[in-house]
């Protein structure tokens, strides 16, 4: 049996789920074995992206918008219910839970958070139905873990803003239909002149350049996205220039759905491991009677379920929806870490067979890696947690 399909027993811990909870972690457990199971593994060699026809049928059962509000077309669920589904579908494919991310997640919670009532009913019903999907577009070539050091411009022009620069390493660059798109919207260097507004991919004057060809992440789409002179509606504006604190505390959010995308990495390995060392036999013994095999399988297990309950914590903790950014960051990190070694793990576990595409654990190892870049590095996240640990700030220019 492949690793792509069968039913594999419930080993996680329940974590005190609700009955509502519980209900609907099965409700994406069952639609995603049923409906990507089978194709995960084509959609990923091809680089094929989610097919429109898949978005719409998980909109329909309402695993979307499960945390935008009702008055959206959304289900009004805590920031909790949405990462439980979003593990669940994760576990089976990246790809689809992708639209999930980012409505539960992703660009759609900041405009709700930051937006007016007017722009969360022009842009979030389209994302609770899954018409469409925005992505958030904030790194430069110059501006990567220095997010505040990005150089495109969005300069007023009667009731438009003007916008001129190059974002790069945006998930679904290409693919998305609307990206919040942060710029420069005041002369003033770093956080003070930065702000957010909407573009719509078909603007006039917006380009993309070539797909890049990552190492996973296939079919979700990177690619510069090119801004010449693209003129984007003042009522577009989520946030003006002085507002990057509260973009930036919005984002504690999307960390948390980098965390649960890595945290279905890891039970994902975990779960096909631990049926693989039931079945497999060496030496005419089971090899999970060997004692090494049994302490790895010890070490995943910790490793998956520490991350989970780190992720619980941070979004159980949410107040008015956005998590503590020191418990967001703590859980991103840990839960990044422990996606690459348990997929590593798994991966050592399977010999020979965990090289091949076949088990799909190169597929979880490529993409538990692209996570831990996104979003803020690992290595950004312990600088963030020691300075909010600390009530002090590093300043990163001065070492």
């Amino acid at each position: 049996m492949t690793a792509d399909g069968g039913d594999d027993p419930d080993r996680s811990f329940r974590c005190h789920l609700t009955e509502d909870q519980a209900a609907l972690r099965e409700l994406a457990r069952t639609v995603a074995k049923r409906e990507f199971s089978s194709r995960v593994g084509e959609w990923d060699r091809e680089g094929r992206a989610l097919p429109p026809e898949a978005r719409l049928g998980l909109a329909r059962l309402d695993l979307i918008g499960l945390t935008l509000p009702t008055e959206v077309g959304g289900s009004g669920r805590p920031l909790l219910d949405g990462l439980i589904a979003l593990e669940e579908i994760a576990k089976v494919c990246q790809l689809a839970a992708w639209p999930v991310f980012e409505a539960c997640t992703g660009a759609a919670r900041v405009i709700e958070l930051c937006g007016t009532p007017e722009q969360r009913t022009k842009f979030l019903p389209a994302v609770a139905n899954g018409e469409q999907v925005i992505a958030v577009s904030i790194s430069e070539p110059g501006a990567g873990s220095a997010a505040t050091d990005l150089r495109t411009t969005a300069i007023p022009n009667g009731g438009e803003l003007v916008l001129r620069g190059i974002k790069r390493w945006c998930s679904g660059a290409g693919h998305a239909d609307r990206y919040l798109v942060y710029c420069r919207m005041a002369e003033v260097s770093g956080a003070k002149g930065i702000g957010a507004a909407v573009v719509d991919a078909n603007a006039p004057g917006l380009s993309f350049g070539p797909q890049e060809r990552l190492m996973g992440f296939r079919g979700i789409g990177s690619a510069d996205i090119i801004l010449d002179d693209v003129r984007v509606p003042i009522e577009n504006v989520i946030q003006s220039a002085g507002g990057f604190r509260r973009l930036f505390e919005a984002f504690s959010i999307e960390r948390l759905g980098n965390a649960t995308m890595s945290l279905a990495i890891a039970q994902a390995a975990l779960d096909r491991c631990a049926r693989y060392v039931t079945e497999r036999q060496q030496f005419g013994r089971d090899i999970i009677d060997f004692q090494l095999v049994q302490a790895s399988i010890a070490d995943m297990v910790m490793q998956t379920e520490a991350a989970r309950l780190l992720i619980y914590r941070a979004a159980a903790g949410a107040r008015h929806g956005v998590p503590s950014s020191l418990e967001a960051s703590v859980a991103k990190c840990f839960a990044n870490e422990a996606a690459k070694r348990v997929s590593d793990l798994a991966m050592q576990l399977h010999g020979g067979y965990g090289y091949t595409e076949e088990y799909g654990l190169e597929r979880l190892q490529r993409d538990a890696h692209g996570w831990a870049l996104a979003g803020g590095t690992t290595n950004m996240q312990r600088i963030r947690i020691a300075s909010s640990y600390l009530g002090r700030r590093f300043d990163q220019r001065t070492g």
